[in-house]
Parts: structure tokens; sequence; C-alpha cells
């Protein structure tokens, strides 16, 4: 019965995970890849089927198959993620027009975004 509760726990996480991470290719806050390496993970120890599923998806497998083997990302991914940070960050910046703290805060997470993107294995 605790097995079967566990799973079904890991499983709904790996769900939660994977919604964060669709929401997080919209909004510049939620980082899309993170949530669902997390979701691979989860269903790495609870369905065998979703965890095929993901790393089949014809957008997000081949980067998912990349990390689960060795940990790295790959140039093309880190440069289109800084793309997409660059870019969302920008409009969320110019949107916040005279309200100068918030654009600075925004400014902020975006280099801290890019430095972590920056920082991740490319493979060998």
């Amino acid at each position: 019965m605790k097995k079967t509760i566990t799973r079904f726990l890991l499983i709904t996480l790996g769900w939660f995970f994977v919604v964060l991470g669709i929401v997080g290719i919209a909004l510049p806050i939620l980082p899309t890849t993170p949530f669902l390496i997390l979701a691979l993970a989860l269903f790495a120890r609870s369905s065998p089927r979703f965890h095929r599923m993901l790393l089949n998806n014809r957008w997000v497998g081949a980067s998912l198959k990349q990390w689960e083997e060795n940990k790295s990302v790959s140039r093309r991914t880190k440069r289109n993620a800084s793309l997409l940070v660059l870019l969302s960050f920008s409009f969320s910046i110019a949107i916040l027009h005279g309200r100068v703290e918030l654009q600075i805060f925004l400014i902020s997470l975006a280099t801290l975004l890019l430095f972590f993107i920056w920082r991740l294995k490319e493979p060998t």
C-alpha cells in the first residue's frame, strides 16, 4: 500500500512539474528545463511509460536524453535558452516602463539565469 501511495505521489509531482515547465515557456520567471528535468527524474522512479514519453518528445526529448546520459547541455540549447531569456525579460522590462525598482529586479534575475545557463557543462 505504501509503495502505491509513493508511486502515485511521484507521478502526480512529475506531472505538476511538466505543467510548470509548459507554463515556463511563456513566463520568463519560470524556467522550463529544470522543471522538465525534475519531472524526468520523478518519472524514472515511478513510471517507465511517462519517463519514455518525455525522452521521446520531439521538442525536449533530445535535450533530456543528453542531460540524463551525461548531465550536459549543448551550446545550441544554451544559446536558444539565452535568447528566450533575453527576449522575454526585455518584453517584461519594457512593460514595466517607469518602475525602475522592478526593472532592476528583472535585469538582476535575467543576469542570474544567464549565468547559470552558461555554467552548465557542455558535451565533450
